[in-house]
């Protein structure tokens, strides 16, 4: 399959004749991926497919599919109505960078939003998905980033409620209850009907982003601190994020979380993504963990890649250029040579507050992931030359117009100069 897509890339770029040649291509790293928040903001099942035509052409092989927050649950749970009535759906969206509650200046668009995929619609994505060799690994948020969940079942948080699906960005307090029981019966019943959708080995818990201010007053949860012996509420939360992985693991499951999994202790199988920085993913492979790096500065596109005078709207106050994707070097310096046996790959994150539409999303991830494509496929260089690489670039833009992709054009424009 790789190689008919390097011979692709071949063919494009030279339109008159083919050489003859021999082609040995193999990966660099097992993991390349790309990830797509459809919380925040929803996407259409055609553009997601059409996000996994792109990422195969590039050969990434796996697809993170972030499918529960705060704003909106985006999968449908036949055992748990509420979750595609209330849950799926917010009463209106702040506007821009606006990111509290206030109606000076109309921050807020005052128009309900949502929606969500039918379980008929994920196994159609799915298949599509696995017929172009990439794997689909589904992310259910817990502890936190999980308001949408509560908003329609109060009971699983740990005040009762009323909780309303998040209109704004950013980090809430209101987060699963640890110490009730309905709350991991809620998730592995969400799970049930989750893992048979997905047949890739892994499954994304999230674990990211968890405020502790509910569990340190409520009742349950202190309960719960004292009967299993926890130090504090860090460690309720590794007790939260372990007791999932088992049972996920006795589904034949294993686990993938954000690095804050790490804070507390975790199960030796759980494999982290190292968004914060690289520090996470050093800290995890010299644990021994397997090791999925994305960190902030060079992952991030939903970060500015120019400007931001002229360019669309994207996370306020930070810049991941084309050059500096192309610059990164997913083993850290740090590690020895059997602990980097444990970098399986890295990742772009794609979250989507700022993103609205498909034709948004293209242009904030193309030709970024062109760059971190060619670092997860080729060999180490030692000095790659980006020079070399944006007049290559040049050649993949015929392409990227003909399958209708609003890619930004900053650099195809420079070197057509």
């Amino acid at each position: 399959f790789y190689g008919i897509q390097s011979l692709i890339q071949i063919i494009s770029n030279n339109q008159e004749a083919l050489p003859q040649l021999s082609i040995e291509d193999a990966p660099r790293f097992q993991y390349r991926g790309m990830h797509l928040d459809v919380c925040r903001h929803l996407f259409t099942v055609e553009f997601i497919k059409k996000y996994i035509d792109l990422m195969s052409r590039f050969k990434f092989n796996t697809f993170h599919w972030h499918l529960t927050e705060d704003q909106g649950w985006r999968i449908e749970i036949k055992k748990y109505p509420e979750l595609m009535v209330k849950g799926a759906y917010r009463d209106e969206t702040v506007v821009g960078h606006a990111s509290s509650h206030d109606r000076e200046g109309e921050k807020f668009d005052g128009k309900r939003y949502g929606g969500y995929y039918k379980q008929e619609e994920v196994k159609e994505i799915v298949a599509y998905a696995a017929a172009r060799q990439v794997t689909i690994i589904p992310e259910i948020e817990l502890p936190g980033h999980s308001l949408a969940a509560l908003t329609a079942y109060p009971h699983l948080g740990c005040t009762g409620g009323p909780y309303a699906t998040a209109t704004t960005w950013g980090v809430f307090p209101d987060i699963y209850c640890a110490g009730k029981e309905t709350t991991f019966e809620f998730l592995q019943d969400v799970f049930d009907e989750i893992i048979p959708l997905f047949p890739g080995k892994y499954v994304h818990v999230g674990g990211d982003e968890a405020p502790k201010d509910r569990w340190k007053t409520c009742p349950h949860c202190q309960k719960r601190i004292k009967d299993e012996n926890l130090a504090d509420e860090h460690e309720l939360q590794s007790y939260f994020v372990q007791r999932m992985e088992k049972y996920l693991n006795s589904k034949g499951k294993t686990i993938i979380g954000w690095d804050e999994i790490l804070e507390g202790g975790l199960a030796q199988n759980a494999v982290v993504m190292s968004w914060r920085g690289e520090a996470g993913g050093i800290e995890a492979a010299k644990l021994d963990h397997d090791v999925i790096m994305t960190p902030t500065g060079w992952c991030y596109f939903d970060y500015y890649q120019a400007g931001p005078e002229g360019e669309p709207l994207a996370f306020p106050g930070q810049m991941t250029t084309v050059e500096k994707v192309y610059s990164y070097e997913p083993i850290p310096a740090e590690l020895s040579e059997e602990q980097a046996k444990h970098i399986l790959g890295a990742q772009c994150n794609v979250w989507t507050e700022y993103i609205l539409s498909g034709d948004h999303a293209e242009y904030m991830v193309y030709p970024r992931a062109i760059a971190l494509s060619e670092i997860l496929w080729s060999p180490k260089v030692e000095n790659r030359d980006y020079q070399d690489f944006v007049e290559r670039l040049n050649d993949i833009g015929p392409y990227l117009d003909e399958v209708d992709i609003n890619y930004a054009k900053h650099l195809f424009d420079r070197s057509a100069n």
